[in-house]
């Protein structure tokens, strides 16, 4: 594969819009903000949840998030998806009978910016995921990443406010999604993979938010051993993370990065004193958006 088969277009003028204000020195300023818009999901004839996304592939985030929330079954064959722009819907049809009303009356909002939404268990199938035990992460790969992926234009450099998630294969970053959310551009991985028929085999998960349970779950179902973030962590996500025995890798910015599972993965092939620092103008703006994150 090469490298960014998919990835954020700053460009889209529906993803973001100019607003006027003023700065810290009173000054006029004209600047990009994130347009967020309301998705309403149908599993065949059920209405399943309304997310706020920034609406691009609607198809993706439709499909990965009835993944993540077990109503698809990795082998179920996706008949159609159709989406009405003007009506803000997305449905899904499968060619199995569906229906969850017992599994929607269960409702948890997630930790993440955006607040995400899970039906039923959360921890749904989670103790039966084996992990790849001979996945490895080099930590060549992972400076050469960090890099790729932090200087890609995307709507994150662009106008902030934005969480994203890329699809990884060794030191090749393949598909990037961004989102509000970062479980909805988790989502749209998932669902990317599901409908391109990309398994979980030798693949990285990178995310620019924290490391929370949610995070940790969705990325051992959709069976991917290693998660790296330029974030933290959160306690239960570090311990879901060694309980299944993913590698989870936080504050990975630069030459500086920490393990808190999955260490045994990790080969030290790369020098960190040939990395460089982060550029200033991308450490103010992931400053800005930790704090919020």
């Amino acid at each position: 594969m090469s490298e960014f088969l998919l990835r954020p277009n700053p460009d889209d003028p529906r993803l973001t819009r100019h607003v006027t204000g003023i700065d810290q020195e009173g000054k006029r300023i004209d600047t990009a903000v994130v347009v967020e818009r309301p998705l309403t999901l149908f599993l065949n004839g059920q209405e399943i949840v309304t997310m706020m996304t920034i609406g691009d592939f609607p198809d993706y985030l439709a499909v990965g998030y009835l993944l993540n929330q077990n109503m698809l079954r990795p082998d179920d064959r996706v008949t159609d998806i159709e989406y009405d722009d003007e009506l803000e819907v997305v449905v899904v049809r499968t060619e199995r009978h569906t229906d969850f009303e017992q599994k929607l009356q269960k409702k948890t909002l997630t930790s993440g910016c955006a607040q995400g939404t899970v039906f039923g268990d959360l921890m749904e199938r989670f103790d039966e995921v084996v992990l790849d035990p001979e996945a490895e992460l080099r930590t060549s790969w992972l400076y050469a990443l960090s890099k790729k992926i932090n200087t890609s234009p995307s709507l994150y450099l662009a106008a902030g406010a934005i969480h994203g998630c890329v699809l990884c294969e060794e030191d090749r970053p393949l598909i990037y999604m961004e989102d509000v959310g970062r479980h909805n551009a988790i989502d749209k991985i998932a669902g990317y993979m599901h409908l391109k028929g990309i398994g979980p085999e030798g693949k990285i998960f990178y995310t620019t938010g924290r490391l929370t349970s949610e995070m940790v779950i969705k990325t051992v179902q959709m069976r991917i051993p290693i998660l790296i973030s330029r974030s933290g962590f959160t306690a239960w996500g570090v311990e879901l993370a060694r309980r299944a025995g993913l590698t989870l890798i936080g504050r990975a910015k630069g030459k500086r990065f920490v393990a808190l599972s999955g260490e045994n993965r990790i080969r030290f092939d790369g020098d960190p004193a040939s990395v460089g620092e982060e550029s200033p103008r991308h450490q103010r703006k992931a400053s800005l958006e930790n704090d919020v994150a």
